[in-house]
């Protein structure tokens, strides 16, 4: 197993202040993680957040509870691995699977095509009425 050399995790209401929080854990775990290179910290952090964002944005409930998002942010030797979840959201439909660069006229929908653009793999699975997008971003060596 690989050995974790940093972590955060937050879980709290999908709400618009959860962004200011999400990016106080990343903050967090590049001071843990300092060997991170800068354009790693960037492109990965502008995933995280936007697939957050995407979260608070979208999610609709499942049920008459709201939807409560988590990030759960891994530092290995190799890569960089975030678990951003919608818990008590509905099954999103087509939106966990297009990463398609909309036209240029589009209003919307260039957010999963840019998580796709900035890490190395993304990928969805829904479960127990909870819809987790795992990114996963090798490091660049120094």
């Amino acid at each position: 197993m690989t050995e974790i050399l940093a972590r955060r995790t937050l879980r709290q209401p999908a709400l618009p202040e959860a962004i200011e929080v999400v990016h106080s854990e990343l903050d967090a775990v590049w001071e843990d993680a300092p060997f991170v290179p800068e354009l790693d910290r960037m492109t990965f952090a502008t995933a995280v957040i936007e697939a957050a964002s995407n979260v608070i944005q979208h999610s609709v409930p499942e049920t008459a509870r709201p939807v409560e998002i988590e990030v759960d942010i891994v530092v290995t030797a190799g890569s960089l691995e975030a678990r951003v979840s919608a818990f008590g959201a509905a099954n999103p439909g087509a939106l966990e699977a297009s990463s398609a660069m909309p036209d240029a006229g589009a209003e919307s929908g260039r957010g999963l095509a840019l998580i796709d653009a900035l890490v190395t793999t993304v990928s969805f699975r829904r479960e127990n009425g909870t819809n987790t997008w795992t990114l996963t971003k090798s490091r660049l060596e120094d």
